[in-house]
Formats: C-alpha cells, structure tokens, sequence
C-alpha cells in the first residue's frame, strides 16, 4: 500500500477497528508486526486513571496482553515509564543500556524477562504529544521476531520520520473517533438522554423531546451513570463528550 493510499485509507476511516486494521497492517510493512497503542485521559500525578477508561489497541496475542495488561505487567514497563516522561521515538535499545549501567529495579526486569520470554525483544515506542496534563498516549511497535534491535534500527534510519508521522496522525485520528470499553458501552437511549442534558434541557423537558416518562429518562440517566462509572450526571456527559459517545453519526 502506498503512502498515499494508506493515509487516505486513514483519513476515511469511520471506526476504530477499521482504523486500526489499516494500521496494522501498514506497519507490518516496515518489520512492526505488533502493535500496543495505548491512551488516558485521567493520568494524575500518582495513577494513570482506572484501566477500563484506557483506549487501548493491540494485535499482541491474547497470551501476552493478559499478563502485561491484564496483570498490570506494564505499570512497570521500562518503555511505559520512559513513554510517560518523554516525547517523540526511542529506539529499544534503551533496554540494553540499562541492563548494561544495572539501572533496572526489580519489577522492571521481571518485565524485561517475560517480555523475552513472549518474543517482545527488539522495536521502537513513540509518546505522543500531550496537550493536557492529565492526556498522555504511546504505541509500542514491537519488530517481528526474525529481527534484532540492530536490524530495525537500520529500518528506522531510513523509514523512520515516516513511521512517526504515520503514527502521529493514526493517534490524532484515534481521538475523534466513537470509543468505548464492553463495560462502558451506553445504549442509544441512555446516549440520547446524555445529549439533551449536554444541551442544558431539564429532565420535564428531555421528557416531553423523547416521548417519555420523567421517571423513565431518570432511569436512563441513572443507567448511563452506572455504565460510565461516575457518580454524577455532568461527569456522565464529560465523560462521553471525551469518549465521542455523543452526537454520534451512524457509520
């Protein structure tokens, strides 16, 4: 696929998943044949926010992200912590300095080792601009296994601004699409409910709009509240408005 071609193919995209797939597969044209994209929009100074409100993309086996995600492996990832931060590309060899200077703790080399042990050994993570201080994304792109860190930074010496920038606008992309974990998920009238909330309508007026019983759309706002675990309603709008979950175009 041309460059050209693949950043149309971005551009139209009208979901996630054929976003992703898209990318996925340009990647693999460069010798990344695995991908772990993730994002946050609640990072504190001491947390990254509740792992269900993550955006998180990957084509790594399911063997692998239910020990690095799952199990909260990454919370001590090298590359995470660098990823967190910093800005821009670095190259994997990162991890060999810090072998070589004994600058690994523990638990960063426990991650270290299961990542060997996984064939996650050789690639490239990018940090993607935050422009809040509470927003922080990353990819890591993981070189297949047939090649060492040596092999694929002679890849990115060539291909590498490319690789950035492609990355870049996928992230870019990324935001403006509808997301949302299985558990946080709103039906569409509970969405409907959100948006004339969000359009400053009481519940006697969103009532009368939608055909239904006060104590109904109550029901639907105390449901949407539920599945976007907060405890009010303006945080149910906040949090839907960050997630594109409202006004939402049918694909």
């Amino acid at each position: 696929m041309s460059l050209r071609s693949y950043l149309l193919d971005v551009a139209d995209s009208k979901s996630i998943e054929e976003l992703w797939e898209a990318h996925v597969e340009k990647m693999a044209e460069y010798g990344f044949d695995r991908l772990l994209y993730g994002f946050t929009r609640y990072r504190s100074s001491t947390s990254l926010g509740d792992p269900s409100d993550f955006i998180i993309l990957t084509n790594h086996s399911r063997a692998y992200t239910e020990v690095f995600l799952d199990e909260g492996h990454y919370f001590h990832a090298p590359m995470v912590h660098w990823a967190l931060e910093n800005e821009g590309a670095k190259s994997w060899r990162l991890l060999a300095d810090m072998e070589r200077t004994k600058t690994l703790t523990p638990a960063e080399r426990r991650v270290l080792e299961f990542n060997r042990d996984m064939g996650v050994t050789a690639g490239y993570s990018i940090s993607f601009k935050s422009i809040s201080a509470r927003n922080k994304g990353a990819i890591a792109l993981t070189a297949c296994a047939d090649m060492d860190q040596r092999d694929i930074d002679d890849v990115w010496a060539v291909h590498g601004r490319d690789i950035t920038l492609m990355n870049n606008i996928v992230h870019l992309k990324i935001l403006t699409l509808p997301y949302s974990a299985p558990n946080r998920a709103l039906t569409s009238r509970q969405r409907e409910a959100l948006e004339w909330v969000g359009d400053g309508k009481t519940t006697h007026d969103i009532a009368m709009l939608m055909g239904l019983t006060a104590a109904t759309v109550e029901k639907h706002l105390r449901l949407a509240r539920d599945a976007l675990a907060v405890e009010t309603t303006a945080q149910a709008v906040m949090k839907a408005a960050f997630a594109n979950q409202m006004f939402v175009l049918d694909p």
